[in-house]
């Protein structure tokens, strides 16, 4: 069924669980989430990045998105990751989608509030919810990179004028996750997280979350964190498994049979982080 992405992470928010948000950039991926979605009775979120959408198309995400939502037997919402343009979260939300980002990171914390204030009105009003963020978080997300150097963590103090004044229904957080793949193991500030949650008091989204080390994804959702988003260990297995079926079988050309085995594994994968987060069963 498809719901916003406000009811799934106000439950988790109330029951101190999390929810994976998982990246999707065709078909066979979101099968894979909802099939592991179905078959762990999780809640899910389904998330497209602006690169996702360059790469699909916008009509081909959306609808793929609502279909699974609708035919699904859990609760599942259509969520844009990452909209760093006003005209694309409104695109998004014409289109259907169920929950949007903005992301305006990126500025100073006036200028963030100003433009997370405006979407928020707007997708309000027509029952989108609308996740932000706060805080740089290091690497790359498709077209959007933040060096090391650069990347600065959430401030408490901050957060708080900033989610009194927009109304965001979710908030991702820097708290030493990047995106993309690590060099090392992540070090999370579990302070932090702690820190903000009991201010905010509202569902914490962690981004960066693929590679972090199982123990610190379970520590952060019991300190509060209720969204973690999840895209380069599905590519990953993803990959590994074509790679696999190729050299094992190279002469094959069905786009059905070298695909399969990589659907297979992203969703062994899902299944995973679905019960390490805490979401398995609470569909």
């Amino acid at each position: 069924m498809l719901v916003t992405g406000n009811e799934i992470l106000q439950d988790a928010h109330k029951k101190g669980y999390g929810v994976g948000a998982f990246n999707v950039n065709n078909m066979e991926i979101v099968q894979a989430i909802i099939e592991a979605a179905e078959e762990t009775n999780s809640p899910v979120i389904l998330q497209a990045s602006q690169g996702g959408l360059k790469y699909a198309g916008i009509e081909y995400v959306a609808e793929l998105g609502k279909l699974a939502a609708r035919n699904a037997k859990v609760p599942v919402a259509v969520h844009l990751d990452h909209g760093t343009d006003f005209d694309q979260v409104m695109l998004c939300i014409r289109h259907g989608f169920s929950s949007v980002m903005i992301d305006g990171s990126r500025f100073e914390l006036e200028e963030n509030i100003g433009i997370t204030k405006k979407v928020v009105e707007v997708a309000h009003a027509v029952g989108v919810s609308v996740e932000a963020e706060l805080g740089k978080i290091g690497g790359t997300e498709d077209h959007i990179t933040v060096d090391e150097k650069d990347a600065t963590f959430t401030d408490p103090k901050e957060a708080k004028i900033f989610v009194d004044e927009t109304n965001v229904d979710s908030l991702a957080i820097a708290v030493g996750t990047a995106h993309g793949v690590y060099k090392g193991a992540p070090e999370l500030d579990f302070d932090r997280i702690k820190t903000i949650k009991e201010i905010l008091n509202i569902p914490l989204v962690l981004h960066g979350s693929s590679g972090v080390p199982d123990e610190s994804i379970e520590k952060a959702v019991s300190l509060g964190i209720n969204k973690i988003n999840i895209d380069t260990d599905l590519r990953m297995a993803f990959a590994n498994a074509i790679k696999k079926f190729l050299k094992e079988d190279p002469d094959n050309i069905d786009p059905r049979k070298i695909l399969g085995p990589a659907k297979a594994a992203m969703k062994e994968v899902i299944k995973d982080k679905m019960k390490l987060f805490g979401s398995a069963g609470r569909a």
